[in-house]
């Protein structure tokens, strides 16, 4: 079995996902290419502008702009915080041309209780074709996160397993 795919269940429903390049960690780094083994709280959400679900999220949600930023930068005060572009440190654009985050839900990896280093914008969002690797997140299908929708609220906590 290729450790970077999983399987995503909520409910009823249970559909494939693509996890990080280096699969999954119980020691997440910054930069490692893994997905945490954790269970994540469901944060929030970001949709492209443009973006419609066929049902709504019962999870808090706004329409991303184009300065709309995450910073991965460890030793910066904002490590793991929506930032906004241009932006001094290192920092990654919440609107893709590559369309990964048409839907992008925030997950509580190292959010809350930050640590300096311990990984950073853990999401889940749509997967490239063919479930390729993540660089540490959690990806479904469009259709897929279409199906997931009803299941996306706040407090819903998202788990990975080895």
């Amino acid at each position: 079995m290729d450790p970077r795919k999983g399987l995503l269940r909520a409910g009823v429903l249970t559909m494939p996902c693509a996890l990080g390049r280096s699969g999954t960690s119980i020691f997440k780094r910054e930069g490692d290419g893994a997905t945490p083994v954790a269970a994540m709280t469901l944060l929030s959400a970001l949709r492209r502008p443009g973006y419609r679900l066929p049902l709504a999220l019962s999870l808090p949600m706004r329409v991303a702009r184009a300065d709309d930023g995450w910073c991965d930068a460890p030793a910066h005060p904002a490590y793991n915080r929506a930032v906004r572009l241009p932006f001094a440190a290192s920092a990654e654009t919440m609107i893709r041309q590559d369309r990964l985050y048409d839907l992008v839900v925030v997950l509580d990896w190292n959010v809350r209780a930050r640590r300096r280093g311990a990984g950073s914008a853990i999401f889940l969002h749509v997967a490239k074709p063919g479930y390729r690797p993540t660089q540490g997140c959690v990806a479904v299908s469009p259709a897929d996160m279409a199906r997931l929708a009803p299941f996306l609220r706040r407090g819903t906590r998202l788990r990975v397993h080895r």
